[in-house]
């Protein structure tokens, strides 16, 4: 998030890491970035140019659509002040011209929606002066509302407050296992903050989103980058994908399973049709085979005897070849297990050379000793010079 931190001068607003005016898409100045592939199309037409920008408030972590009736021309990343909840709002200019339909389309809001909000102006100094104040008030709210909602015996956790830019309404986003009857918390609220209060439930997953962390891979967490929809995730994933179902190593920063066990879940599914579903357990002379797992990327299927701790991989078809003449009441004496290379090169050990046992000392004295010779012989061919030679001359 090295491009959070916006500067503004006048009416010139960039962020001060990358210096695109907020246009990289990388996501360091908006956690859920959409590349606007469409910003090079010409305008062909401008009575039938999209006139609806996005905005995003809070780093990208909520957006919405605002329609432009105003002459001004919005770029991406600049700071406009938009309608709020009986005042204004100030947020990021996250996408402007064609790209801005089909998000709208992808969303189910119609360009001509009446109750859609207007964009006034660009942000002015005043304008971002007073939407930094009221940000700094957001942690001391989160405090002070999780005091007072456990004062009231609530089962509930604020996770997020987002005050309005004007700092006339503010949005508590909070987390509970039911329904929570709030209404003498929003009571007590208003008193307290002096605001118009609005109460959202969201879930685990919506909060990461929100709050923003690292996952265990050692990037940002998918749901405040990227990732959109929230689908569901069980065990059953992990078991298709031959994990070890430990819920601390599959858990996220949510506390609920990771997203990301969905991503490869198709390919392994496609890969498992190659394998039969009838060959849990074969029957040798040694005993009854069971199957442990499933290996894909080398088509074996690994089984464990009940005498025995070793592992024996088979391949697919001697798998079905041991089923099908234990349907025939054919038992055989042996699984053939496959032996298994490793495909890994063996690490070559580099052939140092004994340096030291090649030098003897009686070298190293010679050469000390023959040092020692010139120099004393230098020092005695040196001219001396004496005082007396010099008086007698002049």
């Amino acid at each position: 998030m090295g491009c959070a931190t916006i500067s503004s001068t006048g009416n010139s607003v960039m962020p001060k890491g990358c210096k695109s005016h907020g246009t990289c898409g990388t996501g360091g100045c908006n956690r859920m970035n959409t590349y606007d592939w469409l910003h090079n199309l010409p305008v062909a037409d401008l009575d039938d140019y999209c006139n609806v920008i996005e905005v995003s408030f809070n780093q990208g972590s909520r957006k919405d659509f605002f329609r432009n009736t105003t002459l001004q021309h919005f770029e991406k990343g600049e700071l406009v002040a938009v309608e709020g909840v009986g005042g204004f709002d100030v947020g990021d200019v996250s996408l402007t011209g064609e790209i801005v339909r089909l998000q709208m389309k992808k969303r189910g809001i119609k360009e001509t929606n009446p109750d859609m909000k207007k964009v006034l102006r660009h942000a002015n100094e005043r304008d971002l002066e007073q939407w930094r104040t009221n940000k700094q008030r957001e942690p001391e709210a989160i405090v002070r509302g999780r005091a007072i909602a456990k004062q009231l015996n609530l089962d509930m956790k604020i996770s997020l407050v987002e005050m309005q830019a004007d700092g006339r309404k503010a949005t508590f986003y909070y987390i509970a296992d039911g329904r929570v009857d709030f209404r003498e918390l929003i009571k007590v609220y208003a008193s307290e903050f002096k605001v118009k209060v609005e109460m959202r439930q969201i879930g685990a997953r919506q909060e990461a989103g929100k709050v923003g962390g690292i996952g265990s891979c050692g990037r940002e967490l998918c749901c405040s980058t990227w990732l959109t929809d929230f689908k569901s995730v069980n065990t059953t994933m992990a078991r298709y994908q031959n994990l070890s179902i430990n819920q601390t190593k599959l858990s996220g920063q949510c506390g609920r399973l990771k997203c990301c066990l969905n991503y490869e879940l198709d390919t392994y599914l496609d890969a498992l049709q190659n394998f039969p579903a009838d060959c849990d357990q074969l029957r040798i002379s040694k005993g009854t085979a069971t199957l442990i797992k499933k290996d894909i990327f080398k088509s074996l299927m690994w089984y464990s005897l009940p005498d025995s701790n070793r592992q024996y991989p088979l391949t697919i078809e001697r798998a079905k070849e041991i089923k099908a003449l234990n349907l025939k009441n054919i038992i055989p004496d042996e699984l053939e297990a496959v032996e298994i290379v490793a495909t890994k090169p063996k690490e070559i050990e580099p052939e140092f050379v004994d340096v030291v046992g090649q030098i003897s000392l009686s070298s190293l004295e010679r050469s000390d000793r023959k040092r020692k010779h010139q120099q004393s012989k230098r020092h005695r061919n040196k001219p001396k010079n004496n005082p007396n030679n010099n008086s007698k001359q002049k």
